[in-house]
C-alpha cells in the first residue's frame, strides 16, 4: 500500500468528488481514479459509491478513512520530528478550539507561536468538543482546547486547564432576577436558549439537569456566545453558561446554578499520545505552560484565587 494512494483516498473522501480532489492534489482525474482502483483491488473491497454528482464512502471506506487519516498524520509527525532534530520547526500546526474557551487565550498564543516559528503553517478550526475530540483522535488535529468529554483513550489524552461553575443568566424583568442561587428543579418549566448539543457548555448543562432528573425545553439553539446573550437580553429565554460568559453582559442578572451533583465546566487541552504528538504541538504547549504560569503569578501577587 502506497502513501500516495492513501493521500488520494482521503482527498476524495473529503471532497466527495473526483474532479475537485484531483484539482486540489494537482493530479489528473484519470490518475486519481487509477490510484483509487489500485487501493480497492489491494483491499478487495469497494471504497466509494459513485454517482454522477458525488461519491460517498462505503462501510469499508469509512473504516479505512479513520486509519488512513491516522497513518498520514503519523507520517507528517515523523517528517516534522526529523526537521526539529535538525533545528528547524516546520510543517503544520492544526489547532481546534471551542468558542470563548476558558483557561487559554488562543489568539495571542497563536500570534506568539507564529512569531517564534514562522515556517510552521497554522490552521484553526472551531467546533464543538465532541467533534474536536474525534478529530484529535483521528489525527485530523494536532491538539484542541475543549470541554472534557470522556476518559482518555489510546488515541486521546487530556491535560486540565481550568474549571468554573455554571451560571444562570436571564432578562432583568425575569422572576429570577435579583435572587440567589437556583437549582435545576426551580428551572424545569423555563424556556432555554442554548448551544448545539456538541458544545461544551450545553454538554455541562445537560449533565447537570440529567443528574437532577429534571427535563428542560431548549427552544432556541445557537452556535455563537454573543447570539445566545442577545436572545436572553431580548427576554426570549434563560441560559445556563460558564461564569465567564456572564461577564460579557454585566446588565444581565447572573445567578449561580446549585446542583445536588457537582457538574462544573471543565476545560482541557486534548492531545494524541506523547509518541504521536507533533513537534509543533509540543512547541505550542510549551507556550501555553508559560502563559498559565504568568497568569498564576499575576493572580498570586494580586491576591487573586480561583
Amino acid at each position: 500500500m502506497e502513501l500516495r494512494h492513501l493521500q488520494h483516498f482521503v482527498a476524495v473522501a473529503e471532497d466527495q468528488h473526483f474532479t475537485r480532489a484531483a484539482e486540489r492534489l494537482m493530479v489528473s482525474q484519470s490518475g486519481l481514479s487509477a490510484s483509487i482502483r489500485a487501493l480497492e483491488r489491494e483491499l478487495r473491497a469497494p471504497l466509494f459509491v459513485r454517482t454522477t454528482r458525488r461519491v460517498t464512502l462505503t462501510e469499508a471506506g469509512r473504516a479505512l478513512l479513520t486509519e488512513a487519516e491516522r497513518i498520514l498524520a503519523q507520517v507528517r509527525a515523523a517528517h516534522d520530528a526529523v526537521a526539529a532534530v535538525q533545528g528547524v520547526l516546520r510543517g503544520t500546526l492544526s489547532l481546534g478550539t471551542e468558542q470563548c474557551i476558558a483557561g487559554v487565550h488562543v489568539a495571542p498564543l497563536l500570534a506568539e507561536f507564529r512569531r517564534r516559528h514562522p515556517d510552521v503553517e497554522i490552521r484553526l478550526r472551531q467546533a464543538g468538543s465532541g467533534a474536536l475530540a474525534e478529530d484529535v483522535a483521528a489525527g485530523r488535529l494536532d491538539l484542541a482546547f475543549a470541554v472534557t468529554t470522556r476518559a482518555d483513550t489510546e488515541q486521546l489524552r487530556s491535560l486540565p486547564l481550568t474549571r468554573e461553575p455554571m451560571t444562570v443568566v436571564c432578562h432583568p424583568s425575569h422572576r429570577l432576577a435579583g435572587g440567589g442561587p437556583v437549582t435545576p428543579y426551580e428551572l424545569g418549566g423555563e424556556a432555554f436558549v442554548d448551544f448545539h448539543p456538541d458544545w461544551g457548555p450545553r454538554r455541562t448543562t445537560d449533565a447537570a439537569f440529567a443528574a437532577a432528573r429534571v427535563q428542560r425545553t431548549v427552544t432556541l439553539e445557537v452556535n455563537d456566545v454573543h447570539s445566545l446573550l442577545d436572545l436572553v437580553e431580548e427576554g426570549l429565554g434563560i441560559a445556563v453558561v460558564p461564569r465567564h460568559f456572564a461577564h460579557k453582559r454585566p446588565a444581565l442578572p447572573a445567578l449561580p446554578l446549585k446542583a445536588d451533583t457537582e457538574t462544573p465546566y471543565e476545560t482541557v487541552a486534548m492531545l494524541p499520545p506523547p509518541e504521536a504528538t507533533s513537534p509543533a504541538a509540543r512547541a505550542f504547549m510549551s507556550l501555553l505552560d508559560t502563559e498559565v504560569l504568568a497568569v498564576e503569578t499575576v493572580g498570586s501577587s494580586a491576591g487573586i484565587s480561583g
